[in-house]
């Protein structure tokens, strides 16, 4: 059993081919647990990170990843700090393949910002950590 948001109705398939054998979001989520690390964490929240909690300082890099395999948008919670937490949607499919970082803690996934890649990726380290998930993933898929 799946514990991130929107994994019961996460049916879409990859709209890039490249991605083909990543299947539906379920499937990328088996994939990423593989994937994500300390390293991957963003590094403010790199003390919170722990196989326990392995998709904690993910978000982002991980919903412009399901981006890249399955298009639409990715938006973002704002949160108390200032900051956004980022997933996805796809027509009617909403994902958050990170959700899990929250606990019991429920998200609001309506009337969110679109979050920009382009912002997003003005910070080296952030580029740097999708670039290396991304190509992680690709390996995985040889």
């Amino acid at each position: 059993m799946y514990r991130f948001y929107g994994w019961e109705k996460a049916d879409i398939l990859p709209a890039n081919p490249e991605y083909d054998k990543v299947g539906n979001p379920r499937e990328m989520y088996d994939y990423m647990k593989g994937i994500w690390s300390v390293d991957s964490c963003a590094p403010r929240l790199r003390v919170k990170w722990s196989e326990d909690n392995i998709t904690v300082g993910q978000c982002s890099i991980t919903a412009f990843l399901a981006q890249d395999v399955y298009g639409g948008e990715v938006y973002g919670v704002p949160l108390e700090d200032g900051n956004f937490h980022c997933y996805n949607v796809v027509g009617d499919c909403v994902f958050d393949l990170t959700s899990e970082q929250f606990g019991e803690r429920v998200l609001s996934y309506e009337n969110n910002p679109i979050q920009e890649r382009s912002v997003h990726f003005a910070k080296t380290e952030k580029k740097e950590r999708y670039e290396m998930i991304k190509d992680a993933l690709k390996k995985r898929l040889e």
